[in-house]
């Protein structure tokens, strides 16, 4: 109680030991003192041995130090990154890659099923249609031939329609596997880019306004990662018929007792089709990028590089074969 009538008697000689610049330290000082009297004063009267001697009667004022300090000597650290790291925050965010993998068996859908059995069925079965040009011109020198000679045979057109079937919904199942074994084994970065969407990815791209060269190099590298996937699927069935072509023959050889002679030309007739189907399936993928790049730079954007990669897609294995044959003598 001594400290607190001395700092009263301070307080009411000098008015300057309460000004603005020292309020806040001696509300403080005046609480710290406070507090240590009060302590001082119920210190004689332990918790322990009140039922014994009773509470002092002794008035005790609480006094919150904090309650006097205003904001701006404290600062809010809880609003330090909301205004100081505001515009960081925007413009370092980090790239989310959002992948979404399509149906393990969506190659037996409805829709998709639909279009591969229309597709195949008009590639086998509309060169039937053709007319026969042979029999129309000299009717009369040659005898024509009988209805059993000109009737067609649908079933071996049929066999090779459903066999397409099967190898296109194989080729799109494996690139299934294929796609989620890559977001499983790959970095998260490159399994984006291989699943990436290619036209939509074209649009953006076109809506950058970059120069042409940098665009259709960007749309063509796009699209080497984009279809690569699907040119390993093929790259698999195709290599996975043939070995089992091989292995068929090889039994039926094995039956036949053939000779070594035969089973060593069945392995290097096995090497030139994995060769031939290898460079094929890179000629596909090349050639499909770089119609891929030209399509989105002379038509639309998606639509270009759509029809551009399936142009290329199928340019690419002929324009290659036809090359080695003319310049090497190559037949793949």
């Amino acid at each position: 109680m001594a400290g607190i009538a001395i700092i009263l008697d301070l307080w009411r000689k000098n008015p300057s030991f309460c000004s603005p610049h020292t309020a806040l330290h001696s509300s403080g000082l005046l609480s710290a003192t406070a507090a240590a009297a009060s302590a001082a004063a119920a210190a004689p009267a332990p918790f322990a041995s009140r039922f014994l001697f009773g509470s002092p009667k002794i008035p005790v004022a609480y006094c919150d130090a904090g309650a006097a300090i205003t904001e701006d000597y404290i600062p809010n650290f809880g609003k330090v990154p909301g205004s100081i790291f505001q515009h960081d925050a925007i413009k370092y965010t980090t790239k989310e890659y959002n992948i979404e993998l399509k149906p393990l068996f969506s190659a037996f859908e409805l829709r998709a099923l639909a279009m591969t059995s229309l597709r195949s069925f008009l590639m086998f079965y509309l060169p039937l249609l053709e007319p026969d040009m042979s029999t129309e011109d000299d009717d009369d020198d040659f005898p024509q031939d009988s209805p059993e000679q000109r009737r067609l045979d649908l079933v071996v057109p049929f066999k090779k329609s459903v066999k397409q079937i099967v190898r296109e919904t194989t080729v799109v199942t494996t690139r299934r596997i294929l796609e989620r074994l890559a977001v499983h084994y790959v970095s998260q970065r490159m399994a984006w880019k291989l699943l990436k969407d290619v036209p939509k990815s074209a649009t953006r791209k076109a809506q950058r306004g970059l120069p042409t060269t940098v665009y259709f190099f960007r749309v063509s590298r796009t699209t080497l990662r984009g279809h690569f996937l699907g040119v390993a699927a093929s790259w698999i069935v195709q290599i996975g018929i043939e070995i089992y072509r091989y292995f068929n023959r090889f039994m039926n050889s094995k039956e036949e007792d053939s000779d070594d002679v035969n089973k060593a030309k069945e392995a290097k007739v096995l090497g030139k089709k994995v060769t031939g189907i290898t460079i094929r399936c890179g000629a596909s993928l090349v050639f499909a990028s770089i119609g891929a790049g030209i399509g989105a730079t002379t038509v639309r954007p998606s639509i270009g590089q759509w029809i551009g990669c399936a142009v290329g897609d199928l340019a690419g294995p002929i324009v290659v074969s036809f090359c080695l044959d003319r310049a090497l003598h190559l037949d793949l």
